[in-house]
């Protein structure tokens, strides 16, 4: 197998704060530098959140701004994906930062268990919010939770709500949401190549799961994600050194499945983005 695989690196997320590790990025400038140092090791994607000074999760589009900027002038080429998460914010809150235009943002399209409450995501804040990719020329990151969320996207995919190819992003192991299974991850791609053959996907597996998910993907063909705001530890005893060092242990798990690293263009053939 000789696909490139693309490694999208998730730096902060909204909940890892750096009591939980130290090298969880908060500030705009310290993300800079854990992207910086990921896309050295690897990673094409970028996928960000932003925080408060007190660590507390933002939807502030000025942050993202100043994020973006700073990726774009030290990763060149890199593929900015904006988080529109529900913990970040509420309603169109969400997506307040859509009209930066980075090149992708992720979109859940339905609603799930989280760990402690429902994950959110009513049918008409999310057409609002691809509308909103739509108008800005953003590729849509479809983060899976259930199967539904699959059969739903390629429904967005048939109507035009979604254009284009769809980029499928599978995520197991939140609790309360799908678990790690490989008989499901199995299905899951099957079901993808049948309701939306052209599509890639990708896998993202949360806390220790991380790398089974990073190993399954990468050997199955499809795309992968790691980063401190899925999996703060490098194992049971030992917490994760950086994004940087979690980017270079699924470039060695590509490497293992004969799989080269997508460089940040390929990255952008393969998704049928924009040149940088």
């Amino acid at each position: 197998m000789s696909d490139p695989c693309i490694i999208c690196v998730a730096i902060t997320g909204s909940v890892p704060t750096k009591a939980a590790n130290p090298a969880v990025p908060i500030s705009v400038s310290e993300q800079i530098e854990s992207t910086h140092a990921a896309f050295e090791a690897g990673a094409s994607i970028c996928h960000a959140h932003v925080r408060n000074a007190d660590e507390t999760p933002s939807s502030d589009p000025e942050k993202f701004a100043a994020l973006q900027e700073g990726v774009i002038k030290h990763c060149p080429g890199m593929i900015i994906q904006f988080s529109t998460g529900g913990r970040s914010g509420a309603g169109q809150a969400r997506g307040g930062m859509l009209p930066l235009r980075p090149d992708m943002a992720s979109l859940s399209v339905g609603s799930n268990n989280f760990p402690t409450r429902v994950y959110e995501n009513p049918p008409d804040l999310v057409d609002w919010l691809a509308g909103e990719m739509r108008t800005h020329e953003i590729k849509p990151e479809i983060e899976a939770f259930d199967l539904s969320h699959i059969h739903k996207a390629a429904e967005m995919n048939r109507d035009g709500r979604i254009p284009g190819q769809l980029y499928i992003q599978f995520v197991m192991g939140v609790k309360n949401a799908m678990p790690v299974d490989r008989p499901t991850f199995d299905f899951y791609i099957e079901t993808v190549k049948r309701l939306a053959p052209d599509a890639q996907w990708c896998a993202a597996g949360i806390g220790p799961n991380q790398v089974v998910l990073n190993e399954w993907s990468i050997a199955a063909g499809g795309h992968t994600r790691t980063g401190l705001e899925d999996n703060v530890r490098w194992d049971k005893q030992t917490l994760a050194p950086s994004n940087a060092a979690l980017v270079k242990r699924a470039a060695e798990i590509c490497e293992k499945h004969g799989r080269p690293v997508a460089t940040p263009a390929q990255a952008r053939q393969i998704l049928g983005l924009r040149p940088a």
